[in-house]
């Protein structure tokens, strides 16, 4: 949400975790037009409630029946949207610069769909045999000592969008 109140939202995605830790990211998610508006809708009236400026992160459940429930908010750029980076027209970190600079918002559509898989603890070491696909974005985070569970960098393929 930008200062002036402009609204713009990426798409839907699916996470997957293990062990309690996100393990990947799918963009964009395979839900109905019906839950995207919903999600659009539940974000854009929190936003304005709180009067926030920047990107939210939120975390919802789909119930059967297609309900929506909120699970958790981040209220910065978060790690299940760092598909951002390589497959939307405007990354989650510079349209967040731009609404709390006063800027207008950038364009979030996807140019591509992902799948970011963070790499965890020694998952590390298969960044250059992964960097050899040219479908494949890698991006390390720059951390000495690699821990079991440790968020070390993630990678993204991507594919062309298939709506």
């Amino acid at each position: 949400r930008g200062a002036d109140g402009a609204f713009a939202a990426y798409d839907l995605v699916e996470n997957r975790h293990e062990d309690g830790v996100l393990r990947e990211t799918t963009a964009p998610a395979t839900v109905s037009e019906e839950a995207t508006k919903s999600a659009h809708e539940i974000a854009q009236n929190m936003m304005e409630r709180f009067a926030y400026v920047g990107v939210l992160a939120i975390e919802f459940f789909e119930l059967e029946g297609g309900a929506l429930l909120v699970n958790e908010i981040a209220p910065r750029v978060h790690n299940t949207g760092h598909w951002t980076m390589d497959a939307t027209a405007c990354d989650q970190f510079e349209l967040h610069m731009r609404a709390v600079a006063g800027w207008p918002l950038g364009d979030t559509s996807a140019t591509a769909s992902a799948v970011m898989t963070n790499l965890l603890g020694d998952d590390v070491e298969q960044a250059l045999e992964m960097s050899k696909s040219p479908d494949v974005r890698i991006h390390l985070y720059g951390k000495r000592e690699a821990r079991p569970g440790r968020k070390m960098g993630h990678v993204t393929r991507i594919a062309p969008l298939h709506y």
